[in-house]
Parts: C-alpha cells; structure tokens; sequence
C-alpha cells in the first residue's frame, strides 16, 4: 500500500510539473538543426573556473521547461575546459579511421540526438562504416539515413542480449544515443528501468561480448545528484519525478565504468533543438548543475570522444554559455 501510494505521489508530481511548466510562455523546441558547416560557423571555447562559479551560484534557481523535460531524454564545471575553433574540426573530413576504428554503431539513431550523431559521423569521418540501430526502419528511411556509408539494423534496446549481440557484432566501437521518452505517467518508471538501466546494461554486456573497443554513452548532468548534495536542485527534482530516470542513468553509467570496457560518458545539461549558440563548456563530472546545450553539439561530443584517445575512461560533463573564458585547446585532455 505504501510503495502503491509513493507511486502515485510521484506520478503527480511530474504531472503537476509539466502543466506548471508548461504556463511559463512559449519556449518552443525547433525541429531542425544545424548541418556540420552551420556548426563550423560557431567558436567554441571553454569556461574558467569564475564562469564556473556563476553556473553554481544560478543552479539554486528554477529551470526552464526545455532544461527539466529534455533533460530525460538524453536522452557540464570544476576545471579549465576547452577553446576549439569549430571551423577547423568540422569544414575538413578526416580521410581513413581514425584509432583504428572503422565500424561504428549508434543505438537510439532515429532519436533527436542519435540522428545528429551519425550525420556528424558520415560528414567528419565518411571512410568509416555507421550501423545505424533504429526500432522503426520505416522511420528511419523517411528521415534519411540510410544513405552513403550507413547501413539501417533494426534495434531495440529492450530487447534479448543476444538480439543486441547480434545488432553490434563486428563493430569497433558503440555510441548509446537511447533515452526512454516519457508517454502515460503510470508507464515512466517502467520505461525508465526498462531503456536508462536495464537495457543500456545489456547493451554493454553485448558490447563486451563481441569484443567493441569503445563505448560512448550519453547520460545526463545531475545524475549523480544524490552523492553531491544537489537532491533539492529543481533539476534533479523535476527531471527525477519522471520514472527516477537519473537514478536509472546513474546505475548503468557505475556499469559501465566497472565493465573492462574502454568508455567515455557525456552528460550533458537540458537539451535543445536549436543551432549551437555561445560557447561550449566541458567539465569534470559532478560540477555542473543547471544549462542548456544544442543537440548539434552534444552529437559532435559523442563522435569526437570516439575517436579521441583523450577522453578515454572519463566522464564529461557539457554545456553551453554566452561568455564563457577561453581556456585549453584540448577538448578531453585537461579532464582529469
């Protein structure tokens, strides 16, 4: 009766969450992005540790709709980050497969953030092969991926290891771009146990089982919430009144850290469907509390940290600021 009763206390309080935010005005999320030379366009630089404290000081205050809800589906500052001139990485493509990695496989690449992902990979690395995972391949075509190097698998997180074994066997290396999409509000802890925990857990054990050399994961900032005194951040609040999805993040990115596997995870702030903007931050793990990001770049993050022998076993969190301060030219190496 109790556990019933904490249910439904918490399906109302997401309900009740969404028509709250849902009355702050419009904050519409466009539904194109920006192609890999409309990212060129955008400098990127990294934050200092005084910008980092002004992100601290703004994370006691209340968030946005776009920053609580988009924060699910995914689904960034304690050090000196990261200053890249995005013209230069993006304009040119790399020829040949870059730490020996010429398979890539993208879980969720329907998704919003997915689909960013293996268009960022077939325009920077176009001699490397993407295994697209999609559930719907109808989706899929309508939307245009399976063109050029992209092969469409049907895939579905939830479903048997050895149907996910399959769907990853002989690839180098795997982008996790999965996130539960919240629907019927008796439905949202389900699903979030089902896709955040279980079925990313059994993405990396079909991953270790077929011998993939990297595993890139996006997460979510604030999923370790609990550990640093941020529980009451309106953040953590909101986003975990949806089916404990950081809570779910949370127990699959411990795995994959304890897997053997080489990983990078990406957590990054609320995110949003509009072109890059301002600067990108990337910061150690467990010191970004509250921001926004482009899609666009949080795909451009996912593929660089595959390639990048830098981001190696860290974890990464990114957002975007309007004056940030230029710091490092490396984007994983001043992580720790």
């Amino acid at each position: 009766m109790v556990a019933r009763s904490s249910t439904l206390l918490a399906i109302c309080v997401a309900v009740s969450v969404v028509f709250v935010l849902s009355q702050r005005g419009p904050k519409a999320i466009g539904s194109t992005y920006a192609t890999p030379s409309q990212l060129a366009k955008n400098p990127v630089a990294c934050s200092s540790r005084r910008s980092l404290g002004r992100m601290r000081d703004a994370s006691a205050h209340a968030i946005s709709r776009r920053q609580a809800i988009s924060l699910i589906a995914g689904s960034a500052p304690a050090a000196l980050i990261w200053q890249h001139n995005a013209a230069r990485a993006d304009t040119e493509a790399v020829s040949g497969s870059p730490s020996g990695i010429s398979k890539v496989f993208v879980a969720g690449a329907t998704g919003n953030t997915g689909k960013r992902a293996v268009d960022y990979l077939k325009n920077k690395y176009p001699d490397v092969k993407i295994i697209a995972g999609v559930r719907s391949l109808e989706k899929a075509k309508k939307l245009g991926i399976a063109d050029g190097n992209v092969e469409l698998v049907q895939f579905d997180v939830t479903s048997p290891e050895k149907d996910l074994e399959k769907a990853v066997s002989g690839v180098d290396a795997v982008i996790c771009a999965t996130g539960f999409v919240p629907g019927n509000p008796f439905e949202f802890s389900k699903l979030a146990h089902a896709v955040d925990n279980e079925g990313t857990i059994k993405l990396v054990d079909a991953a270790k089982n077929t011998g993939v050399k990297k595993f890139v994961l996006i997460s979510s900032i604030l999923t370790n919430g609990r550990e640093i005194g941020q529980e009451k951040n309106p953040g953590f609040v909101i986003t975990n009144a949806f089916g404990g999805a950081l809570d779910e993040k949370l127990v699959a990115e411990k795995y994959l850290r304890k897997s053997g596997l080489d990983f990078t995870i990406v957590r990054p702030g609320g995110l949003k469907d509009a072109a890059p903007s301002g600067s990108l931050v990337v910061a150690r793990e467990d010191t970004t509390f509250t921001g926004e990001i482009s899609r666009d770049r949080v795909a451009q993050v996912l593929v660089e940290a595959t390639f990048d022998r830098k981001a190696s076993q860290k974890v990464i969190e990114i957002i975007e600021e309007e004056k940030a301060e230029a710091a490092s030219s490396d984007m994983f190496g001043a992580i720790a």
